[in-house]
């Protein structure tokens, strides 16, 4: 049994967010809401002061770092980091009384406008800054009751109205399983950066880190290695959403709204192209593990991770009988392919 584990746990270095890089977007966050307090004291009356609340996988710690995609129009590679900052307002309006969403998307808006080189983008969802390496920051609007105890924020949606939603109860969701086993937050950015992958390869988008995360939470398998947890984790995916496996295609959020299904909207062309790279995964990861060639089964993880999952350190010698193994380049590049 060829055993990847430390070869994961090196992917996994290579992948998470550094303490520098980590720094950098704080920095940038703590700008950013210093220019929209600045702008509200000097634009709107006490009563309308927002609050922030980070949230997303930056709090969760599964931020993975992107592959860097190539622009025409800069000259050089970007690097498309995400990551979200809520801004809350706070009142005791009845939902017919306060502002409409558009409003508090066009004030966010024009205190952020100017603030980056890049500018900003008004989109249904939140308001997004970009910056010129590629990452930008979401800024999602939200309205609270501050009269209602434990009152549900609603996310202000441009083109659905107001909507429960509450991004804090979901990061603690997660992070309460998290913290209790580290290996959950690397196998989650195991799958981001799987995803991440595929979508070089590919005009059809896997899902969003998001639906992952909640996939990955609900049916991770723990182990003391990472190749097998990654490996059983996959399957018991496929078993819960694939429905020739006797799954059902839905996923459906863990907090409020809890019965909102996130594949309702999936084609079937985006559906398919998930549970066939999913089905592939999984022989190839089943094929890595059965494999007594620690390089042989490395190859096939680097298929589905591509070549930031380094086998240069993975021994190319059979793990049963210890004797070096004299494949030829083409055996083992079709070993590497075979799933």
């Amino acid at each position: 049994m060829a055993n990847n584990h430390e070869q994961f746990i090196a992917f996994d270095d290579t992948i998470a967010l550094s303490q520098t890089k980590e720094d950098e977007l704080k920095k940038n966050r703590k700008a950013l809401r210093e220019k929209i307090r600045k702008y509200f004291k000097d634009n709107k009356s006490d009563e309308i002061q927002p609050k922030f609340n980070s949230q997303g996988s930056f709090v969760m710690k599964t931020t993975v770092n992107p592959i860097p995609k190539w622009s025409d129009e800069d000259k050089k590679n970007l690097y498309k980091y995400d990551i979200d900052d809520g801004i809350y307002f706070m009142g005791n309006e009845e939902p017919a009384d306060r502002y409409e969403e558009q409003t508090y998307h066009n004030w966010i808006y024009d205190a952020v406008a100017d603030h980056t080189s890049k500018g900003a983008q008004d989109r249904t969802t939140c308001v997004r800054v970009l910056y010129a390496d590629g990452h930008h920051i979401d800024l999602p609007i939200y309205y609270k009751r501050k009269d209602i105890k434990n009152s549900i924020p609603e996310l202000a949606h441009t083109s659905k109205e107001w909507l429960d939603s509450d991004p804090e109860e979901f990061y603690k969701w997660f992070n309460t399983k998290a913290d209790s086993n580290k290996q959950l937050r690397r196998v989650v950015r195991y799958f981001k950066a799987w995803a991440d992958y595929k979508n070089t390869m590919s005009s059809t988008k896997m899902p969003p880190g998001f639906i992952l995360t909640i996939l990955v939470t609900n049916n991770i398998s723990y182990n003391g290695r990472d190749d097998i947890a990654m490996k059983e984790t996959l399957i018991n995916i496929q078993n819960k959403i694939d429905d020739s496996k006797g799954g059902i295609f839905k996923c459906y959020r863990p907090t409020t709204p809890s019965n909102e299904d996130l594949f309702a909207g999936y084609s079937d062309t985006r559906k398919n192209n998930f549970l066939n790279n999913l089905d592939s995964f999984v022989k190839s990861a089943s094929q890595a593990i059965e494999n007594t060639n620690q390089k042989e089964g490395c190859l096939k993880w680097q298929k589905h991770f591509g070549e930031r999952f380094s086998c240069s350190t993975a021994k190319d010698k059979d793990e049963q009988s210890n004797l070096k193994t004299y494949s030829s380049p083409a055996i083992i590049n079709q070993n590497a392919k075979s799933a």
